[in-house]
């Protein structure tokens, strides 16, 4: 959809195009993805796909080899990573006390959204990590960095953590018990 302005310099999109599908609304499944990915395979072709795929499975063996001396996993360790690498928190939590949780809060402070944790749960502390073609190398260097070093840090500000962010640490164990699914006044 093209941006149109408006005179004000105010931005909309512009769904009254002669050849556009219109509009793609939520509630009618999932009928978008499928033109996002139709969309994304004709934009790049054959080449450009298998270069994307290999960059990305690329992407994910760097991290796993950066990070497998301090989050080592014993799930195939040897092997090639695909897409994602699976870390385990073990051996932090057992030298340091610090769950994967609490350095998922703590990636926040050096400007980082926690990768998935705790699954796939066949992985003990499991950090799912899965880079993109699009991560460039100083990307992957960041998270790397960050994590290795969250792991030396003091255990008391990682479990204290986020600090730099306008919410501190939620309580989880309040939070699953009485979940607070709209906004209101508090």
């Amino acid at each position: 959809m093209p941006l149109v302005n408006v005179k004000d310099g105010r931005y909309f999109l512009d769904f009254e195009r002669p050849h556009s599908i219109g509009r793609v609304k939520g509630y009618w499944g999932n009928g978008g993805m499928f033109v996002r990915a139709y969309t994304y395979m004709r934009l790049f072709g054959a080449d450009g796909l298998t270069e994307n795929t290999e960059t990305a499975v690329l992407n994910a063996n760097y991290i796993h080899h950066r990070l497998k001396e301090v989050f080592p996993t014993d799930v195939n360790p040897k092997a090639p990573r695909m897409h994602e690498t699976v870390l385990s928190g073990v051996k932090v939590r057992d030298t340091t006390g610090l769950r994967v949780a609490d350095i998922a809060k703590r990636l926040l402070d050096y400007g980082i959204h926690a990768p998935t944790v705790y699954f796939p749960q066949i992985v003990e502390e499991s950090i799912m990590i899965e880079p993109t073609e699009t991560e460039t190398k100083e990307d992957l260097d960041a998270i790397c960095d960050a994590l290795l070093a969250i792991a030396k840090e003091d255990p008391a500000l990682v479990k204290s953590a986020p600090h730099n962010t306008a919410v501190s640490r939620v309580d989880e164990v309040e939070a699953a018990r009485r979940p607070i699914l709209t906004w209101k006044d508090v």
